[in-house]
């Protein structure tokens, strides 16, 4: 594996890897954290949730994902060398020293962090325990036979902190739209799992694709079921009516989709159908606006 000493980058190829660190070519990661966030602030606004709330949240997303990235990398720098497709990640190929990559997350994080202080008190204690379970997430690949429902709950912060930054508090129903974003995680990270399980295996890492083993397509297609069914619940509970019933008939096809192209585990069909997610999310979003719009009226 060739690496390169990143003091002698210029400041230019330092950009260029800056980057790849947090994904910046790879929109996936944070469009499947934008789409469940943007749905509970327009439930919990009842509409468009106002200019403010929408950049601080699209922000504080991207910021968020960019930074959990760059810990990410750190944390399985030394798994990630024996993995094919994560062997050149910059520090894991050396061309970024752990320090760097650590003080680019931080002041991502610290960014992120200046966002969330426009809003309310409530949003700004959430915003710390999604900051640490950010932070928990890489090292629970090493004991925890299902780190995906840990990154679920790292990916599901929003939600609350969405309703908080609206309404000053987060009413019951909000956590069936938690619930049924914890089970699409468990998904689409289950389809990503797949991808690397055989290199996984011997490296002695820990993924639910690992876990379930041979009932894992069944694994992926009940963990769709369980996030639509919570969702449609959470619709019934802000009344939403059938624009968004319909919404989440669309999100169930390209699930049973995702389903189809996953069914025969290989490496490309299963990378392609978590690549794919992010228009699943999107669906339900759209659902989630057009039915308030259509309706003129709050949503909760």
């Amino acid at each position: 594996m060739l690496t390169v000493h990143a003091s002698k980058l210029t400041w230019r190829d330092r950009g260029s890897l800056y980057l790849d660190l947090i994904r910046w070519n790879r929109p996936q990661g944070w469009l499947l954290l934008l789409w469940p966030t943007w749905m509970a602030l327009w439930m919990a606004a009842g509409g468009f949730p106002g200019w403010h709330l929408l950049v601080v949240f699209t922000l504080g997303t991207v910021l968020m994902r960019s930074a959990g990235c760059a810990v990410n990398d750190v944390a399985d720098r030394d798994f990630d060398r024996h993995v094919e497709r994560t062997a050149q990640r910059p520090v894991t190929s050396g061309r970024i020293s752990v320090k760097e990559s650590l003080a680019v997350g931080a002041a991502l994080a610290l960014v992120a962090f200046a966002l969330v202080l426009t809003t309310n008190w409530p949003t700004i204690a959430l915003s710390f325990g999604a900051l640490a379970v950010t932070i928990l997430y890489p090292f629970t690949k090493r004991f925890f036979s299902m780190p995906q429902a840990v990154l679920g709950v790292a990916f599901s912060f929003g939600i609350p902190m969405a309703f908080t930054a609206v309404q000053g508090s987060v009413p019951a129903a909000v956590w069936w739209i938690v619930v049924g974003n914890l089970a699409w995680v468990l998904a689409y990270d289950t389809e990503y799992a797949m991808v690397d399980r055989n290199d996984d295996l011997k490296i002695g890492m820990r993924t639910s694709a690992i876990t379930l083993g041979r009932f894992d397509v069944a694994g992926v297609m009940g963990f769709y079921a369980l996030c639509i069914g919570c969702w449609w619940q959470a619709g019934q509970a802000f009344g939403l009516g059938r624009v968004f019933e319909l919404a989440l008939v669309a999100a169930a096809l390209q699930a049973l989709w995702h389903g189809w192209l996953i069914k025969g585990r290989e490496r490309l069909a299963c990378f392609q159908a978590f690549r794919l997610n992010h228009w699943l999310g999107l669906t339900a979003w759209l659902g989630v606006a057009l039915d308030a719009a259509w309706r003129g009226q709050p949503a909760g």
